[in-house]
């Protein structure tokens, strides 16, 4: 098997701790990381050991190489843009990491640019591979919990955060950075419905010492779809419950990312329709009573074996191995990608947040 030569820009937590790793897991025999770029010189060394590979410090240093397949794009948030615009001018295949671009248009023009230029372009939404998204998705098909009314997505936790990611002009914060999960996901389980509305937003800053948001609240709509209610909180403490929350005609589905626990009516045949009754109801000696009624529920709980960070993280590379090297089309397309930021752009416009670093 023919193995598709990485170049990865950026060695932090994204470049080096989740592509990085990835690489050189026992997981990996189709891809080969020939060039790393990073300007810090420390992590630049390290890299070389790790990887023995080439090392740059500028990612033009790359225009002029015939031997890289793809490039990663795991730079500062603010930077992935032009970087990647950069590279697809020089005839590069790119992945960049989330999020794609600062707006849709930043997106769609880098959309652009890679068919002019014959090129693939795509953002890293792994999670949309992850096990137990892909899971939901598998139960929500089954038709267990019936039609579905209503999806809540919570990436959330309790936790305090003072680096780059916290700054307005680092296109950063949490709906910056971890938004792009459950926004994905949303508009996955919706079709990629363009009519997806922003019905409402709230963005805070509570605990970050930065200037962006770390409170997220995201209600967004689609004409004859399910609500869909996004949470990403820094100061939820009891956050773990769960991640995914689908509400159906039938039952309920809740889920973490590492394991799941469902209950559902099989079959309502079994409880015939009730007539509406306009009195007040009583029991057998003529006492008020509550309107209740006894439903027998299957119920069903499991593990979910993988995570977003090693099982989905393969089929996105073998998604991307698929299409430069055999034309296949992109399962998460970069119109995909652009369709998120589009929604984060919205929740930004309703939400200014006062800018208090440079």
């Amino acid at each position: 098997m023919k193995k598709m030569k990485i170049a990865i820009i950026g060695q932090g937590r994204s470049g080096r701790n989740i592509h990085g790793r990835f690489f050189k897991s026992t997981d990996n025999d189709f891809c080969e990381v020939v060039c790393i770029v990073e300007s810090d010189e420390e992590r630049k060394a390290k890299a070389a050991l790790e990887f023995g590979c080439d090392t740059l410090s500028d990612y033009t240093e790359l225009y002029d190489r015939k031997d890289i397949d793809l490039v990663v794009n795991a730079s500062y948030s603010q930077m992935h843009y032009e970087i990647t615009k950069n590279l697809l001018k020089h005839g590069f295949n790119v992945l960049s990491e989330k999020p794609f671009g600062r707006s849709y248009y930043e997106c769609m023009d880098l959309v652009h640019t890679a068919k002019q230029n014959n090129v693939v372009v795509a953002a890293f939404h792994q999670s949309l591979y992850s096990p137990a998204f892909l899971n939901v998705k598998d139960i929500i098909a089954s038709g267990k919990i019936g039609d579905v009314i209503q999806i809540n997505l919570k990436y959330s936790g309790f936790a305090r955060r003072w680096d780059w990611q916290t700054l307005q002009s680092c296109c950063a914060g949490g709906v910056y950075n971890t938004g792009p999960h459950p926004i994905g996901q949303a508009l996955d389980l919706l079709g990629w419905d363009k009519n997806t509305k922003v019905a409402f937003s709230s963005l805070k800053t509570i605990l970050t010492s930065g200037d962006s948001d770390d409170y997220g609240k995201i209600i967004l709509t689609t004409p004859g779809k399910p609500a869909v209610d996004i949470e990403v909180i820094s100061a939820d403490a009891f956050a773990s419950d769960y991640v995914f929350k689908i509400f159906g005609t039938k039952g309920t589905l809740i889920s973490t990312n590492q394991d799941y626990k469902l209950k559902y009516i099989e079959d309502f045949s079994q409880y015939p329709e009730r007539p509406v009754i306009r009195k007040s109801l009583s029991d057998d000696s003529g006492n008020p009573v509550y309107c209740s009624e006894k439903l027998n529920f299957i119920e069903e709980q499991n593990k979910i074996s993988g995570s977003s960070f090693d099982v989905a993280v393969k089929k996105f590379y073998q998604m991307m191995y698929n299409s430069i090297f055999y034309g296949e089309a992109l399962d998460i397309t970069p119109e995909h990608a652009a369709q998120v930021i589009g929604i984060i752009e919205a929740c930004h416009a309703e939400n200014p947040l006062p800018i208090r670093f440079d």
